[in-house]
């Protein structure tokens, strides 16, 4: 089952000095970490503070060929984790047709943005790696001390040794990303 998520939130997580993108279930109390690249969480700030430049930057790029070919970005959808890398597909509705498109869900979100498209994700995903928030609060838990997150490119060895990491995350762990 899918349920749709919003970007909730952009942070950086001290312990990685990875930027981390939080999105939470729409309605809900679940939230789904996804660790992503400075250049992709970069996109996503600037497009979440409404910058514009002169020049349309590569997820603009992207939603301006997709519309301009006729179609439109309909849904974006996070579809599974596999040793830690998430996994997205981009719907394009074209002339009736369906297109699915394999994507990275940080670049898939970025144009989703710029195009006005509904997130979603596999709602298997929400149970298996999402922790809790404070009501009204920005806040992670329950706390604790963190683990290190793994090197850059480097996965977690099991959906376990991610569940603690993400269990143990604190408030302080996380820092404000700005591109």
């Amino acid at each position: 089952m899918l349920v749709e998520v919003k970007v909730r939130s952009l942070g950086l997580d001290r312990t990685s000095n990875t930027p981390v993108l939080i999105l939470q279930e729409a309605g809900g109390e679940r939230v789904l970490p996804i660790w992503i690249g400075p250049g992709e969480a970069s996109a996503i700030a600037m497009q979440l503070a409404d910058m514009k430049f002169s020049r349309p930057l590569t997820h603009d790029l992207l939603a301006s060929v997709v519309s301009g070919l006729g179609g439109r970005l309909r849904r974006v959808v996070i579809t599974r984790v596999t040793d830690s890398t998430y996994y997205a597909e981009l719907l394009i509705e074209r002339g009736g047709d369906r297109i699915s498109v394999d994507a990275r869900p940080s670049d898939s979100i970025a144009v989703a943005l710029r195009a006005d498209a509904r997130i979603f994700a596999d709602d298997a995903l929400l149970d298996r790696a999402s922790i809790e928030i404070a009501t009204g609060d920005d806040s992670f838990k329950p706390g604790g001390s963190p683990t290190p997150a793994p090197e850059q490119g480097a996965p977690f060895s099991s959906a376990d040794e991610l569940n603690e990491y993400l269990r143990r995350l604190n408030p302080e762990d996380f820092g404000r990303f700005s591109p």
